[in-house]
């Protein structure tokens, strides 16, 4: 059984530099609009490509494109400047969904990964696909007994991409499901005149909605308000079954979240991937997983189309059902090299010793840990409020665009 690759999401250098920190062997982004996360992420710029190919290689991580949205004539000359500009910078492949991206991709010598809006189902539609493409995504609907047949006939017939290399299968691991088919939604586009598959969604199926006959104004009752919103997808329980079905690469959702949600899902899908490795992976561990993941943004969780079971299980609360959140401080001011202290100014509420606190930044990542002692106006002090200056032991350099937070329990945490 082959060792999972661990494909995390980069909305911006925040995430990035939290992914890297922990554990991913690869990232997906996005560069200004054509991406299927334009609204919904900061997105990088041309400029900032060199900067993210220099953080990946670094760490030995592999780097994806994302060009996967519907792209019109108008598009072209900005999908063939990006192209052109990820190559000079070494990043390691395009995913696309357009065959003029496809093809663009190719011209430039570049990797070439297949997005799941392509909608693959078959052994055949990837053994054409294969012709363009070393990674394909498969359709976000398959069952894993269904998955596990396309990657043995890939073996069996020795399907190979351009690099001569097997074709290696991705299938989506953790975070947001669509109730659309693949992603594949038009509400938003009737509803706003924003296309989802342009990147633009404005999730209309997130939302309340009341159900009423035109005939007879008749209002029907409905079992659950948010028929239409998914719960979040999550495999970290049954990742034994999805490594045995043969995929390559295990994508992490999240470009729309906060540093903090992507450090804690690497890293728990990091643990989880490396003891299925190592022959440690319990039920123990996935406890504890569990009870991690659920401390960061979610609809609550299910395993999906995977398993084969009853399909569709829907929110029952708008928004997250995360057990904890962030609040805000303050922010760096000042980080002595020699000494190792970070220094703070607080912005907002108070943070007390025992306090578990995070610090995010485009370079710093995401940080998290117990406050164990601090300095309030230069003096020893168990508590800082608003418009205090506070220091402390860090073992790592903050920065002036760096935030501090305290995390905190929420209502779902007593559930």
């Amino acid at each position: 059984m082959q060792k999972i690759e661990l494909m995390a999401p980069a909305g911006n250098f925040e995430s990035l530099q939290a992914a890297l920190d922990n554990g991913c062997d690869s990232i997906y982004f996005g560069v200004e609009q054509l991406n299927m996360r334009a609204r919904a992420s900061i997105n990088f710029t041309l400029d900032d490509l060199e900067e993210i190919s220099k953080r990946c290689i670094a760490k030995n991580v592999r780097t994806y494109l994302t060009l996967n949205t519907i792209v019109y004539d108008h598009d072209l000359s900005i999908v063939k400047t990006l192209i052109k500009k990820a190559k000079e910078a070494n990043i390691t492949a395009v995913i696309a969904m357009d065959q003029a991206v496809i093809a663009m991709a190719r011209e430039q010598q570049m990797e070439v990964h297949i997005s799941t809006q392509i909608n693959i189902t078959n052994i055949e539609t990837v053994k054409f696909y294969a012709l363009f493409a070393d990674t394909i995504v498969l359709s976000r609907e398959l069952s894993l007994r269904q998955v596990k047949k396309i990657t043995q006939q890939i073996e069996k017939e020795q399907i190979k991409g351009p690099s001569g290399r097997l074709v290696e299968i991705e299938i989506f691991g953790h975070g947001a499901l669509c109730m659309a088919v693949s992603g594949k939604c038009y509400m938003s586009l009737h509803s706003a005149n924003s296309s989802a598959n342009r990147g633009a969604c404005k999730q209309n199926c997130r939302k309340k909605y009341t159900v009423i006959d035109q005939e007879t104004g008749f209002e029907m009752e409905l079992d659950n308000e948010y028929i239409m919103s998914p719960k979040d997808l999550c495999t970290i329980d049954f990742l034994d079954k999805v490594a045995d079905a043969g995929i390559k690469v295990l994508k992490i959702e999240g470009r729309g979240r906060a540093p903090e949600y992507v450090a804690k899902v690497i890293k728990c899908y990091r643990d989880a991937i490396d003891s299925l490795a190592n022959e440690t992976y319990n039920k123990e561990k996935v406890i504890s997983w569990m009870q991690e993941l659920e401390k960061v943004y979610n609809r609550g969780f299910w395993n999906g189309y995977y398993l084969g079971q009853k399909l569709g299980e829907w929110s029952k609360e708008s928004g997250s059902h995360a057990t904890q959140k962030k609040v805000y401080l303050g922010k760096g001011e000042h980080y002595f090299d020699k000494a190792k202290i970070g220094q703070f100014k607080i912005d907002a509420y108070d943070v007390n010793v025992g306090d578990t606190i995070l610090i995010t930044g485009p370079t710093t990542g995401a940080k998290e840990m117990e406050l164990k002692e601090m300095f309030v106006n230069d003096k020893p002090s168990e508590k800082a409020t608003k418009g205090d200056e506070v220091t402390m032991k860090l073992d790592f350099k903050i920065r002036r665009s760096d935030k501090l937070y305290k995390i905190v329990k929420t209502e779902f945490s007593q559930n």
